[in-house]
């Protein structure tokens, strides 16, 4: 099966879309070089995706956030609708019929789906999911960063999505991936922590599919917003909780490329 993502900023209610909700997004936050051509996938902002809507269930978890909401279900999709959350992603099938205008990305773990999902249509991009080692598999396109972007060069996809901690224990293949003229996007628990988030848009990462939901999308709003020259930070007693998760993470130039060096030693297995 393929997944895909689609754009919910605009629709609070997504079993209540508007019949003009979608039809300003293309131009006003994704570049597309020919008219109904998916033939690149570049988004103006740094992208925050829900999993499976408002965040997968892990139903073993303490954390009563992961639990709270039933996965994959217009609930889970209307709770991410009322945050800054650019996509949720979830199965699909009925697609043609009923996306309309809105950008839709398609997604998939299996090398052959994503090449026959390309081959077949030309209008929506296609990602590659790959956990980037993380785990060995017998077919080798599935097992590097490298494999995945030989895999998107070749099939004409537009982009990867890759297990964030591959990412983190080889930083460098951000930079083949941009200059291959690919997105890339993360998965994973980290993509939870905030400071590795940053870390991500820091080093020119794209966007980060996340559980989540109302805690990321708060952070990234904090850590992208500009701060106005002399501005103070105020805040009340009701406002402390928000106000933490939006304080931006102070790195000084160094510490970002020591961090850039450590991180990959950190999430060794």
């Amino acid at each position: 099966m393929a997944l895909k993502t689609v754009h919910v900023s605009d629709v609070p209610h997504l079993d209540q879309v508007p019949e003009n909700a979608t039809i300003p997004l293309y131009s006003d936050r994704f570049s597309k070089v020919n008219e109904g051509l998916a033939t690149t996938f570049k988004s103006s902002k740094f992208l925050v995706i829900g999993h499976r809507g408002n965040g997968m269930n892990m139903l073993h978890s303490s954390d009563r956030r992961m639990k709270a909401i039933k996965e994959n279900s217009i609930l889970s999709f209307n709770t991410a609708g009322k945050f800054s959350v650019d996509f949720v992603e979830f199965d699909v099938q009925v697609v043609f019929e009923y996306a309309k205008d809105r950008p839709i990305i398609f997604s998939t773990f299996q090398p052959d789906a994503a090449q026959l999902i390309r081959k077949l249509q030309s209008t929506y991009p296609v990602f590659f999911l790959t956990n980037g080692g993380h785990e060995i598999y017998s077919d080798v396109r599935r097992n590097s960063l490298d494999e995945a972007i030989k895999l998107c060069l070749a099939s004409g996809l537009q982009g990867i999505v890759s297990e964030v901690k591959a990412v983190f224990r080889n930083p460098g293949a951000i930079a083949k991936i941009k200059e291959s003229n690919l997105s890339l996007l993360t998965y994973g628990q980290l993509n939870n922590v905030r400071e590795a988030v940053y870390m991500q848009h820091v080093m020119g990462i794209d966007g980060v599919i996340v559980d989540l939901v109302q805690e990321i999308t708060v952070a990234v709003a904090g850590f992208i917003k500009p701060e106005a020259e002399g501005e103070e930070e105020t805040s009340t007693e009701g406002d402390e909780q928000i106000q933490g998760m939006m304080t931006r993470p102070k790195f000084s130039q160094r510490e970002l490329s020591f961090l850039l060096k450590l991180i990959p030693e950190l999430i060794q297995p």
